[in-house]
């Protein structure tokens, strides 16, 4: 079976969602800066990453073939959560976000015959957290290397009380968007 498109991401959660809808692709990440602009909009953030990455994956590939890349952020307010670099970030994050409904914003970006980008924002609500239950959460390593310091397909979704939106977009891209922007590509998906 042939390759039918480059993953600019090095996200095990985004791989397992493109097998998931049967999409044969090339892993090639790219790491560039994710520092949000001077007053920079968590919207315009996520689709300038999103974008930054399918470029410069193009660029360094020079290839033919479409390149797909994501950016995944929590927002609280008009705050972007990045991932924890220390165990006191991940403090702070999860606290800020227990008892609170939070947004999920997933942009996506394709490049093929046409770039095309698309974003899901979901809501998520947090139940209230102990700072005992945050710091054993902390302990599993699962919130090391997550936007907002939390997976809702791991153990962090027993943090979840509810959720209105895209769950795949959570994790990390949006299948509905992504499966539309495959379409207009012609990238066949039920295979």
């Amino acid at each position: 079976m042939a390759i039918q498109l480059i993953l600019a991401s090095a996200s095990p959660r985004r791989k397992e969602l493109l097998d998931q809808i049967n999409v044969r692709y090339q892993v090639y990440p790219v790491d560039l800066d994710e520092s949000p602009l001077p007053n920079e909009k968590p919207l315009a953030y996520v689709q300038r990453l999103a974008a930054e990455k399918s470029a410069a994956c193009v660029a360094a590939l020079k290839t033919k073939l479409p390149v797909l890349a994501a950016d995944t952020s929590v927002i609280l307010g008009d705050m972007i959560m990045g991932k924890p670099q220390t165990q006191a970030d991940a403090v702070a994050m999860l606290s800020q976000l227990s008892g609170k409904t939070h947004q999920v914003y997933s942009a996506i970006s394709l490049r093929g015959r046409e770039h095309s980008q698309a974003v899901s924002i979901t809501e998520v609500t947090f139940r209230r957290l102990t700072e005992r239950e945050i710091i054993s959460y902390w302990d599993t390593g699962e919130p090391i290397d997550k936007a907002g310091s939390y997976a809702i397909q791991g153990i962090g979704g027993i943090f979840v009380e509810s959720i209105v939106g895209s769950f795949s977009g959570v994790v990390g891209l949006p299948l509905f968007e992504t499966a539309e922007l495959l379409s207009k590509q012609g990238i066949e998906f039920f295979k």
